[in-house]
């Protein structure tokens, strides 16, 4: 059966794409500190992007590749998804931690275990996949699988540029509002400004000013409102189809935390990573019949700029695959095509 994914294509961001971006930032609602609805602050990005696609690297240094979803018939842009090669390499990145601290009393026969939020750079020096928002009108089965892969494809097919670890946010819990009991629980106290203030300031400028304002000192949960504590590493409702492809992925939540929302942050070894583990590569040998079907795969092909991505029938050899006539366009016989398992859940 053909999945909707397959009128889908992912493909390198281009210069001429800041208004597609522009469009998609203005439909999050806010709260997505990768696709802020600011045109200089996309801008920045849109620039830094192009100028790491072009960059000669054999490590990663501090590079950002945007890729954007394209409907096939259309060309119209309908979501996005990015990688970060190296995140801490400006400023550290910061999370909280969670640590249990155990304390006895012997004359009262009594142990008593607290919770504490510990402020760490663990994470600095990861690749972060993140910033991933489709257009409702994409909200199909199988696209949101197709955009959040194609980051893992474009990872294995440039491996020198990532780090060993991968990581990746998702979102906190918020009120109906839009404002985290988290944040009003302990940054606010310290930074004096509202969670959307905070979090928009962070998407225009980066989290330097958390090193200079935030305490240093661990953090008693239990010293926190039960609000507060209630949403610690609780993702957003609207987070639940995000966290599954992680953990499909192979990601997985060791105590880490947005020091913003609370939510928690998944982390794998890069080559753990299901995608990655189950990619390989084949040449292209050209066009099968339409009738011929094949065996639907999560395809790419291209270096840096040039990369693409998506759900098609193909036939595979060991060391050669064919496609239909709809998919070869671009393609030379010869060219290296890398391929997966292909999935089809909703996300």
């Amino acid at each position: 059966m053909t999945s909707p994914a397959m009128n889908y294509v992912v493909r390198a961001i281009q210069g001429d794409d800041l208004d597609n971006l522009m469009d998609l930032a203005a439909l999050t609602g806010g709260g997505m500190t990768n696709l802020p609805h600011d045109r200089d602050a996309l801008t920045r990005r849109l620039d830094w992007s192009l100028a790491s696609f072009a960059k000669p690297l054999s490590a990663p240094e501090d590079e950002l590749y945007i890729l954007v979803l394209e409907e096939r018939a259309t060309k119209r842009v309908l979501g996005t998804s990015a990688i970060f090669s190296q995140i801490g390499a400006q400023w550290p990145f910061y999370n909280y931690k969670l640590a249990t601290m155990t304390h006895t009393a012997r004359d009262l026969n009594r142990t008593v275990k607290s919770t504490l939020l510990n402020l760490v750079t663990d994470l600095s020096g990861s690749s972060e996949v993140g910033g991933l928002f489709l257009h409702p009108k994409a909200r199909l089965s199988g696209v949101g699988a197709l955009l959040a892969r194609a980051r893992y494809m474009f990872i294995a097919m440039h491996r020198a540029r990532f780090a060993d670890r991968v990581s990746a946010e998702i979102r906190g819990s918020l009120t109906p509002l839009g404002e985290s009991p988290f944040w009003e629980a302990i940054g606010q106290k310290f930074f004096e400004m509202s969670f959307k203030d905070a979090d928009h300031y962070n998407a225009l400028h980066g989290n330097q000013f958390i090193s200079d304002l935030m305490p240093k000192h661990p953090i008693y949960v239990s010293l926190l409102p039960p609000d507060a504590r209630a949403v610690i590493a609780r993702p957003h409702d609207q987070s639940a189809p995000a966290k599954t492809m992680l953990e499909r992925e192979g990601f997985a939540y060791d105590g880490y935390i947005d020091i913003f929302d609370g939510g928690p942050a998944f982390c794998v070894p890069t080559d753990k990573i299901a995608t990655i583990a189950a990619s390989a590569t084949a040449a292209f040998a050209g066009t099968h019949a339409k009738d011929a079907a094949g065996k639907a795969l999560l395809l790419a092909t291209g270096t840096l700029s040039n990369f693409s991505a998506w759900v098609g029938e193909a036939h595979v050899t060991t060391d050669q695959l064919t496609v239909p006539e709809r998919d070869a366009a671009g393609l030379t016989v010869g060219d290296t095509i890398w391929h997966a398992p292909a999935l089809t859940e909703r996300v």
